[in-house]
């Protein structure tokens, strides 16, 4: 029956109030040697056999959980006497209700049974440590830590999942520093049998108190040890972020990405930024262009606005015109097509160029001499004087655009004049 009661425990997400532990139960013979002075005790011959009865109930399978049912009832109906049976018995309903995940009734005949400290040394020490994680499910984290030191001493044993679990208990009560200490206990007992969660919970501490260059250590021993999990790739990218080392923090990224562990759209984003801050827009250009195509990132006006600026940034002219283009029938935006149609006269594809200047101009803009000056060269280099001649003089009009106007009205009827075009 003990590998039963050992065995049992699930740990899980549970919103009902915790219990407060008993201070008897935990007023115990903690010493080792007081330990060692414990006698074994056997369960009387009636409430033995009543025991045996509920067991081979518990034992008959039943999908609907009608067999922890029917050993419950008949664990319930036993009237013992001798103190023993009465805490064997109660510790066997404590166990039931575990397996029933009715925390609420477990610890509390748990206690019973740990309160006259008559249990034997295995039943004693197992009832301590499923009390410590059935209180973590009912989120009675003090009361689980209490469990846990009190199996710790009565037993003097150390165990890297007990450690993990009272790390765990420190930070939902938000005593984030007592998480290191216990998380490091973790990692040192597994050993070689490297665990993730110690080095998780530790971040997590550190974190929280925006301790932001211990996370980085953190991280860093993390992916060494455990090179596969790309999320500590990502958070250990972000987090030299956070302290501005932006070369490791793309290098890193980098690497992550190299090794197939960027597959979400931040993610993307992220390493886009980052060779377009080192400077290297036509990586970030080629990167954007993939993942929008591929639908990771969305084709939208912001996601285009990054694609067009980076081409612009890598003097890929005639891409960043056909980007800038997209996004200005998307948003009908007479900045966008301002933009393209600049680029497009940049790219020597004048026609194309006047098209968009002047949608831009149609839809409204501040800098429209600029535009029409832009419009009148593009004329220019097609060899149509006339319409060069037109906008030049609208650009006059401008402010802003008249001193740059005034030397391409000549310039334009010289050129005319010397190929005997008229204006």
């Amino acid at each position: 029956m003990n590998k039963i009661f050992i065995s049992i425990l699930i740990i899980g997400s549970v919103t009902i109030a915790h219990l407060p532990l008993s201070p008897v139960a935990y007023a115990i013979g903690a010493e080792q040697s007081e330990r060692q002075e414990r006698k074994t005790q056997l369960v009387g011959p009636s409430v033995g056999k009543k025991v045996a009865k509920a067991f081979e109930a518990y034992g008959v399978e039943a999908e609907d959980g009608s067999n922890i049912d029917n050993a419950l009832t008949l664990l319930l109906e036993i009237n013992a006497k001798k103190d023993y049976d009465i805490a064997f018995l109660d510790r066997f309903i404590g166990v039931m209700y575990a397996q029933k995940s009715d925390e609420k009734n477990a610890i509390i005949y748990l206690n019973k049974a740990l309160a006259p400290d008559i249990l034997n040394e295995k039943e004693h020490a197992d009832s301590l440590k499923l009390v410590g994680d059935l209180q973590m499910q009912v989120q009675g984290y003090k009361e689980a830590l209490i469990a846990y030191d009190a199996w710790m001493k009565f037993t003097g044993e150390t165990d890297g999942n007990v450690w993990i679990k009272i790390a765990q208990a420190n930070l939902e009560l938000k005593q984030y520093a007592k998480v290191i200490p216990a998380a490091d206990n973790a990692i040192a007992v597994f050993g070689d049998n490297k665990n993730q969660n110690p080095h998780v919970l530790k971040l997590n501490s550190y974190y929280e108190r925006k301790m932001f260059k211990e996370c980085v250590d953190v991280l860093e021993t993390a992916v060494q040890l455990f090179p596969e999990v790309k999320l500590f790739w990502t958070q250990l990218a972000s987090f030299y972020a956070m302290v501005e080392d932006y070369p490791k923090s793309l290098q890193t990224l980098d690497l992550a990405y190299k090794q197939g562990y960027l597959d979400k759209e931040n993610e993307i984003k992220m390493l886009a930024n980052l060779y377009a801050q080192s400077r290297i827009p036509h990586k970030a250009a080629v990167l954007m262009e993939k993942y929008i195509d591929s639908g990771v990132v969305p084709r939208d006006d912001k996601n285009l606005f990054t694609l067009a600026n980076s081409w612009h940034a890598a003097q890929h002219i005639g891409k960043a015109a056909a980007y800038y283009g997209e996004l200005a029938k998307m948003t009908n935006l007479s900045k966008h097509y301002s933009k393209q149609g600049m680029l497009l006269n940049q790219d020597e594809q004048f026609a194309k160029a006047i098209v968009a200047l002047k949608k831009a101009i149609e839809i409204g803009v501040s800098n429209e001499g600029r535009l029409n000056q832009s419009i009148a060269e593009s004329y220019f280099y097609l060899e149509n004087y006339k319409q060069a001649s037109v906008y030049v003089q609208k650009a006059l009009k401008d402010p802003k655009s008249r001193r740059t106007a005034k030397g391409w009205v000549t310039y334009i009827k010289d050129t005319a004049a010397r190929k005997n075009a008229s204006i």
